[in-house]
């Protein structure tokens, strides 16, 4: 029988996040994968786990994901954590899961701290829909169609961002968004936590001034749908009826559907469409 993969949470900050489960499964399990073993050599050590460890990283991920999932087969049991937070969240953990998956290994978490939903419950923003953006794409026409996906996102979104890094996404995030409410979550559950609340033009307004420290989450309010419903309104409004069903049958759609589609973006009566294009 194979063994069981054990996706363990660690903490971000404040080393008592770590959950008693994390710790037993830890002490445990054959082997531990991890993102950084320089660093989380001193978690273990803190806790006095003397488990055997090896690296799993973004540039080994295929060539070590194969070996550990050998290992799996043959019946060993291993947890893999990353540098901090939840493995599998925005880093190569997810590709180890979907090697094991394929190969019919067991695997299981041991949840426990995740950034994003730290930052997102301290935020004061809307927390019942929100949308995981991690880290911006470095590659500048990426990281331009994200964005430009971003605008008209109506749930809150969330982003991780390095410190140095940050002025320079507020901008881009100004550009394509406006001037939207935000808070910048750093240090989250260390001593220094800070939840800077604020729009984009105030926060960058401050960071430009005040060098930022630490890892940074960024909480970014959602557009409404009343301002979506606007703009979209708007947009038809500028068409003229002709050209709006032109749209619409272009496309191969019906000229009943088309009659009755133009009629609901523009809130109005199938009758005055008929009218108008008459």
């Amino acid at each position: 029988m194979s063994g069981t993969l054990y996706l363990c949470a660690t903490p971000i900050g404040n080393l008592e996040d770590i959950t008693l489960r994390c710790i037993r499964i830890l002490k445990e399990v054959d082997l531990i994968a991890a993102e950084d073993t320089r660093n989380s050599i001193k978690l273990l050590n803190h806790f006095d786990i003397k488990t055997p460890m090896t690296s799993y990283h973004e540039y080994n991920k295929t060539s070590k994901g194969n070996k550990l999932t050998e290992r799996l087969l043959k019946g060993e049991n291993i947890a893999l954590i990353t540098d901090a937070g939840t493995p599998g969240i925005s880093d190569p953990g997810e590709e180890l899961v979907r090697m094991c998956q394929e190969a019919g290994i067991t695997v299981t978490a041991v949840p426990g701290a995740a950034a994003c939903i730290t930052a997102l419950t301290i935020s004061g923003l809307p927390t019942r829909r929100f949308a995981f953006e991690a880290f911006l794409p470095a590659d500048k026409k990426e990281r331009q169609a994200v964005l430009g996906e971003m605008e008209n996102e109506t749930r809150t979104m969330v982003v991780y961002e390095a410190p140095h890094r940050l002025v320079r996404t507020l901008k881009a995030l100004g550009e394509a968004l406006g001037n939207r409410r935000v808070r910048i979550c750093r240090e989250l559950t260390k001593k220094h936590e800070t939840v800077f609340a604020a729009t984009i033009e105030e926060a960058l307004a401050f960071y430009e001034k005040q060098e930022p420290k630490g890892e940074c989450v960024i909480v970014i309010e959602g557009k409404s749908r009343e301002e979506l419903r606007a703009r979209e309104q708007a947009q038809w409004e500028a068409m003229s009826i002709e050209e709006h069903m032109d749209y619409y049958m272009s496309g191969g759609m019906e000229k009943k559907e088309a009659m009755k589609q133009v009629a609901k973006d523009r809130g109005i009566g199938k009758r005055e469409v008929y009218q108008a294009l008459l």
